[in-house]
């Protein structure tokens, strides 16, 4: 880039002691700087799908992102790999435009793999050519800044083998739940007459909006149809909701302790600061514990870790997490009286971390979370004015961000936690 510094962030991947790999300006390295370049290097230890995209800024929400594929098994038996599906909201103001305003806008469209037809009547669809009775893996991605969908193809169902990096038991979905930032790996049996299909991706109320919903589509067609024509099908019904996917359940079993979980868990508390003065613009910041974060792109909190501070500047807001190879405990609230409860898409960067339980209103306490074998990814949904409890393992040291995925939230809410230097 010319004009603006970047980096790349690589959603999902663990960066197992490569924390300086991670791609996250003011956390794990300074921006790279306009018309220079960088080489990441890491090793892959998981398999699935992600996305990378750009962490500096708002930028991803102007295009900097692709999908990353690391081929591996499956839980369940196909024939064909389709490739990513990439699924996000488009807008003609740039990211920057939006990020300034008080609440996300309207977006304009949505893109299936980067084309749609607009509310013109210009531009394509996506397709997909599938033969009957073979079997196809879909690698569904949710690269969005603030439209989160409910995806569906008519006709079918979709067994469910993966939720982001996490290989799962397969289930059978009609339509999926998919949030910002989120993956889904799912098989297609093509299994119905010989015709074209919509595949649908649906915004869901209270989780962004878009002025072509209802329009966001691609087509599959069959081998033998005619392949000049627009689909005729009709989808199922469905109930709309911005809530995870129930039900998920890991291949590989992994149960978080419980005994130590009412003494050790902290609270995260989400909250909403309105007027806030940047660059003579009249912003809001999201904050944790009352705190917004500002970093410093020219020194990194990783090098205040290398440094071996003990401290650090409240602006930073550090959980600081000393102890290795233990479990940790997070409640995640957006409970407060006044200014705006949204539902957030939870991210939290090189762990994958188990989800406890979830809800809306205060937290319950511990009775009623599940420690067995839970549902493992890392991107989560913190329902609006409710609350999510995880569990990670601190075993890789470093300098980690944890932040919701809207853009216009990212650059003014996020928080990141760090293992001693030793």
């Amino acid at each position: 880039m010319q004009n603006n510094g970047t980096s790349i962030h690589w959603h999902g991947i663990r960066q197992k002691y490569t924390n300086q790999q991670d791609g996250t300006n003011g956390i794990t390295e300074c921006p790279i700087p306009p018309g220079g370049s960088k080489t990441y290097e890491f090793k892959c230890t998981q398999y699935g799908t992600s996305w990378y995209h750009s962490h500096h800024t708002v930028q991803y929400g102007d295009g900097i992102v692709g999908a990353i594929v690391i081929s591996g098994p499956a839980s369940a038996n196909y024939d064909i790999d389709l490739g990513e599906m990439s699924i996000q909201d488009w807008y003609y103001r740039t990211a920057w435009q939006n990020a300034l305003l008080v609440i996300p806008p309207v977006a304009d469209n949505g893109l299936i793999n980067g084309t749609m037809v607009n509310a013109n009547g210009g531009g394509k669809y996506h397709e997909n050519s599938i033969k009957k009775g073979k079997s196809y893996l879909l690698r569904l991605i949710n690269t969005s800044v603030n439209n989160y969908f409910k995806v569906h193809l008519d006709n079918h169902l979709f067994t469910v083998v993966s939720s982001d990096f996490v290989p799962i038991m397969p289930y059978q979905a009609d339509w999926l739940f998919i949030a910002i930032g989120q993956r889904y790996d799912v098989i297609i049996h093509a299994d119905q007459e010989i015709d074209n299909y919509w595949f649908r991706a649906e915004v869901q109320k209270g989780c962004g909006e878009n002025a072509m919903n209802g329009k966001i589509k691609s087509i599959f067609r069959y081998e033998g149809a005619d392949q000049n024509a627009n689909p005729t099908s009709v989808a199922s019904n469905y109930t709309q909701g911005c809530d995870d996917e129930e039900g998920l359940v890991p291949f590989v079993s992994i149960d978080v302790p419980s005994e130590h979980f009412s003494q050790q868990a902290k609270d995260l508390n989400v909250s909403f600061q309105s007027e806030v003065s940047l660059q003579g613009q009249n912003i809001v910041h999201w904050t944790i514990n009352g705190v917004p974060i500002e970093t410093d792109w020219e020194y990194p909190t990783l090098q205040y870790v290398l440094d071996c501070n003990t401290s650090f500047p409240q602006r930073l807001n550090v959980i600081s997490l000393a102890e290795s190879d233990v479990w940790t405990y997070w409640i995640i609230e957006d409970i407060f009286e006044s200014g705006v409860n949204v539902p957030h898409p939870i991210h939290l960067h090189g762990h994958d971390f188990s989800i406890l339980g979830s809800g809306r209103g205060n937290f319950p306490g511990p009775e009623g979370l599940n420690f067995k074998n839970p549902a493992r990814r890392d991107s989560v949904m913190l329902p609006d004015h409710g609350w999510v409890a995880i569990a990670f393992q601190t075993d890789n040291p470093g300098a980690w961000l944890a932040h919701c995925h809207i853009i216009n939230i990212t650059g003014s809410k996020q928080r990141y936690w760090r293992l001693s230097c030793d």
